[in-house]
């Protein structure tokens, strides 16, 4: 079966004026689309690992042979992470955070401002295209790190608990360069709900066998 692009899970426009109807299409429907299409004509290359999800491929790159290894981590990377992107995102989101997210946080930066601050000062300083996360340790611990390109914190073993998109694409038709602005607004659309939910999985010890890409 071939990876599909799921829908968002709402309108084009339901994130606005934070992210605008405009990039919010084009980012859903042409680059998360394109990182689908470009990953199932790889895959079509080597048809063993039909079965793999996403999250599989990118788990353990070294297995991905090496004529579609490059692609596999950027295309692969690019659909977990944006799938992710749209799910952790919601009308009228924000605020501050609740439930044991918020803990951690409090536990691990001292307070939310604190880690919000952290966290913006990550992704301002991501050179280029890339990602900034909250990311969970094998030990249960969590960290801010940023990644380059679509490469996501599973492939070194982490699990990415929330993550913000900071190539231009994601928010360029609307902040132009200021990518702090930008990432200063973002926090007003975050859905703290859908995080729990994932620091939840974490926290089980079912990140390594989450199948949240099945083919979808």
């Amino acid at each position: 079966m071939a990876h599909e692009l799921p829908a968002l899970p709402y309108a084009y426009d339901a994130l606005e004026p934070i992210i605008d109807k405009q990039t919010m299409t084009l980012h859903h429907d042409m680059h998360h689309g394109a990182y689908v299409k470009n990953l199932n004509a790889a895959i079509e290359k080597h048809p063993n690992l039909a079965g793999k999800t996403a999250e599989d491929l990118i788990r353990d790159l070294n297995a991905v042979p090496d004529d579609i290894r490059a692609a596999v981590r950027n295309n692969a990377g690019g659909h977990v992470n944006h799938t992710m992107f749209w799910n952790i995102m919601k009308p009228k989101g924000g605020g501050d955070p609740s439930g044991p997210i918020a803990d951690v946080i409090q536990k691990t930066f001292g307070n939310f401002k604190d880690f919000q601050t952290k966290f913006n000062d990550a992704g301002v300083k991501q050179f280029g295209s890339g990602w900034v996360w909250l990311a969970g340790k094998t030990t249960g611990e969590v960290q801010i790190i940023s990644t380059p390109n679509q490469d996501n914190p599973i492939s070194q073993g982490l699990y990415p608990i929330l993550g913000n998109d900071v190539w231009e694409h994601a928010y360029y038709l609307k902040y132009n360069n200021r990518r702090p602005e930008y990432l200063a607004a973002w926090w007003n659309v975050i859905n703290w709900d859908e995080i729990n939910k994932r620091y939840a999985t974490f926290k089980s010890g079912k990140a390594a066998h989450q199948p949240e890409l099945a083919h979808r």
